[in-house]
């Protein structure tokens, strides 16, 4: 796809976020730097430019940098009785991640695509391993529920969080580890690194992450198709939604 298409990715969140106020000129600023630094890799050598957009990505996505408000879509509610009220917000940062680097990659040369009869297996064995991982660790509880706001957090998780999440680890970071360290070591070291990104929120829900990120790697490593481990990513988090205690249990 052409560049100047998929300028439009970024841009367009990133006008709106700041004609809304929720973007600062500061965060404006970085949010250019960010959307230049990834769509001209070629201005750099490789290995620079994937630590560079790595450890910028990060940096956005927990809202470390200046500049930048999330939009509260509602109050803070319960929707689980063991777990702390949820508030339901955008995350500028975050959705400027994922966009941003959906716009690098939809400018990557196309790639054989792989249909190996494990794929399906791999998604049952992670949607029921890591839900089950979770209950058995004490992480979440089983609270089934079906909440009024299900449909705006499935858009604004998926939009938001599993696609930066997937582009960043699977998209850009696996790949590359892959190359250099021989498969499982790549694969192991990104989903260690995506567990790692989940400590703030608890160390024992960040091994629940590493085991999911696994999942999610050997799907888009198997298949070579980043839109299977946003599905599964996606799938997976929709299970905690609706069956489990979300956010996360109260200890």
């Amino acid at each position: 796809m052409p560049l100047l298409p998929r300028l439009l990715l970024p841009g367009c969140p990133l006008l709106a976020g700041a004609l809304m106020g929720y973007i600062q000129p500061i965060g404006f600023l970085c949010a250019c730097l960010f959307i230049a630094l990834v769509l001209a890799p070629a201005c750099l050598p490789q290995w620079l430019w994937s630590v560079l957009v790595v450890v910028a990505s990060v940096l956005l996505a927990a809202h470390l940098l200046p500049g930048f408000r999330p939009w509260e879509i509602a109050q803070p509610q319960r929707i689980s009785a063991d777990a702390a009220p949820y508030l339901l917000r955008l995350s500028w940062d975050k959705l400027l991640v994922g966009c941003t680097l959906l716009a690098w990659w939809l400018g990557l040369p196309p790639k054989p695509q792989q249909r190996p009869a494990w794929i399906a297996p791999t998604f049952i064995i992670t949607l029921l391993a890591v839900p089950g991982l979770a209950v058995l660790l004490g992480v979440v509880a089983w609270q089934p529920k079906w909440p009024d706001m299900l449909g705006a957090w499935l858009a604004i998780n998926l939009a938001v969080a599993v696609l930066a999440e997937e582009l960043l680890f699977r998209g850009l970071l696996q790949p590359r580890l892959v190359r250099w360290l021989g498969v499982w070591p790549g694969l192991l070291l990104t989903a260690a690194l995506f567990g790692a990104v989940h400590i703030p929120f608890s160390p024992t829900f960040a091994v629940v992450a590493a085991v999911a990120g696994l999942g999610y790697g050997v799907i888009m490593q198997v298949s070579g198709r980043l839109s299977l481990a946003i599905a599964l990513h996606g799938l997976v988090n929709l299970l905690h939604f609706t069956l489990l205690s979300y956010p996360l249990r109260i200890a």
